[in-house]
């Protein structure tokens, strides 16, 4: 099982304002409004943190059977190296590993329940107006869409 999640970033700049007073109480953990707050890229740490909960939300969703995005619940750590950001996000007892890629457009995390899946997803994004017609049929393990971008990844 796998996961996925994309944050088209002009979008996201447009239309959420993470600033406004109480919004990173609601999604983040303590841990990670400090990661945030010290950051010297803020916004790109929580697109960053926010694509990691999505993406593990819709392993573990599809595992429990469970609705319930509660976004304090997943707690995220992450270990950035070069041009990737590796990670883990805990939810209960569960521990899920994610790999986060940042573009100047979006920023896009895989996950997957075991550490060694996430070498296996095979990835393909796409940006308007190259997306597939009938991406259904293509039977994606996960799929991501955000303004411009549809993400895809098989494993």
């Amino acid at each position: 099982m796998i996961g996925n999640d994309l944050v088209d970033l002009d979008l996201a700049k447009m239309q959420s304002n993470w600033r406004r007073k109480g919004y990173l109480d609601k999604i983040f953990t303590p841990a990670e409004q400090e990661l945030i707050n010290t950051s010297n890229g803020a916004d790109e740490t929580v697109w960053i943190l926010w694509s990691m909960k999505e993406a593990v939300y819709k392993i573990h969703n599809r595992i429990t059977g469970v609705r319930n995005f509660a976004p304090t619940s997943l707690a995220c750590c992450l270990t950035q190296s070069n041009d990737k950001i590796t990670g883990l996000v805990c939810i209960g007892d569960q521990i899920y590993f994610t790999e986060t890629t940042t573009s100047a457009s979006y920023v896009h995390t895989i996950a997957a329940p075991l550490f060694n899946q996430l070498s296996n997803i095979v990835i393909e994004i796409y940006a308007e107006p190259n997306h597939p017609i009938d991406y259904k049929s293509l039977a994606p393990g996960c799929v991501s869409h955000h303004g411009r971008y549809l993400a895809l990844v098989y494993g």
